[in-house]
């Protein structure tokens, strides 16, 4: 996995609260391999016009083109757990989202495949959503070792899970993570074999 330290690019503004997985990706379109990219499928009703609604156009305004930052509301990825949501976006090129609370399932599978879920006070995303710089679709920063977001002259902090901050710095996947602490299991190893050498496998088993 990429690590991620920080990154300059234009900000989506998605000015929606609770957009669910199946908004982000819906189900008819996760038939096909991942293989395709998921990108063009990312919130495809709400960006095409599905039952009238296109309040996720921006994401295709001139403005914004090659973000890898989406600021949105409240409860972001909610709903069911579908990895694909995720999929979608980071195929789309997003590499952080900006909101006030996640779906607690997507901002694991998020920070599992290299995306920042970055939490911010309301009262920032709605400071961020109004940020005249970003708008204008001028590149904002996303300083995950310092935990702050830079738009003009606005300066947000985030939260984000001291564990996943560490996963996502260092670009460690689920194997890398445990690789990371082969010095502790190895020597966790040594000593229970000693303290509890019944339980060994009969090969491991000291003489």
């Amino acid at each position: 996995m990429k690590p991620f330290t920080s990154l300059s690019s234009p900000a989506v503004p998605l000015s929606l609260a609770n957009v669910d997985t199946d908004q982000l990706i819906p189900a008819r379109f996760m038939k096909r391999p991942r293989s395709e990219g998921y990108g063009g499928f990312l919130l495809h009703d709400l960006r095409r016009g599905g039952a009238g609604d296109t309040s996720a156009a921006v994401l295709d305004e001139p403005r914004f083109a090659g973000a890898a930052c989406l600021v949105a509301r409240r409860n972001f990825g909610c709903g069911s757990s579908r990895e694909a949501a995720v999929y979608a976006l980071a195929d789309f090129g997003f590499r952080c989202i900006v909101a006030p609370s996640f779906g607690d399932i997507f901002a694991s599978n998020a920070v599992k495949n290299g995306l920042v879920p970055a939490r911010v006070a309301e009262e920032d995303v709605e400071r961020l959503l109004q940020n005249e710089s970003l708008l204008a679709g001028h590149p904002v920063v996303i300083d995950l070792a310092e935990q702050v977001i830079r738009a003009g002259n606005e300066v947000v902090a985030f939260d984000i899970d001291i564990g996943w901050k560490a996963r996502l710095l260092n670009g460690w996947d689920d194997i890398e993570l445990t690789r990371a602490k082969c010095r502790e299991i190895d020597a966790f190893r040594a000593r229970d074999l000693i303290e509890r050498p019944w339980a060994a496998p009969s090969n491991n088993r000291p003489d």
